[in-house]
């Protein structure tokens, strides 16, 4: 093999190795800050992991919102209304964040199955729902439907 031609080879295999490279840990860097959306449903099933950063919405049950006397820690209930899932959030909730509407939580899930949230999104209109929230609790009644037409038959 002609020295340059050989040279030309090596260059190319050190570009190509240093590009798999970096692309492999980039992967790596984004793997590790993926925050994937999980309905109440699949929450219960225990489809979600516990400790790592997800984020969890749907509705927040009425009449379930606690707010503690002597900190800003307040707890409260969302649904997709085939299953529930607890949200307990330390800090100033949005204005817009009351029963009965959509919510998206950031946070961890415990291993005591309460939602650990760090940050708490509301809808920013009376329109407005969130789209994982709103495919969510289509899911859901697609689902409550098939179990009640099993039901019947």
């Amino acid at each position: 093999m002609h020295p340059q031609r050989k040279q030309r080879l090596l260059i190319i295999l050190f570009i190509l190795v240093v590009t798999g490279l970096a692309a492999g840990l980039l992967g790596y860097a984004l793997k590790e800050n993926i925050n994937l959306f999980y309905p109440p449903a699949d929450i219960a099933a225990g489809k979600a992991p516990t400790g790592k950063s997800i984020r969890a919405g749907g509705m927040v049950q009425e009449g379930s919102v606690q707010r503690a006397s002597d900190s800003l820690v307040t707890r409260f209930v969302v649904t997709d209304f085939s299953a529930t899932v607890t949200v307990e959030y330390e800090g100033i909730l949005p204005d817009l964040f009351a029963e009965g509407e959509g919510v998206v939580a950031s946070g961890k899930l415990g291993e005591d199955g309460i939602f650990y949230a760090t940050e708490v999104l509301a809808k920013h209109d009376e329109t407005y729902m969130p789209p994982e929230v709103s495919d969510a609790l289509e899911k859901s009644a697609a689902s409550r439907a098939a179990q009640q037409e099993k039901g019947s038959l």
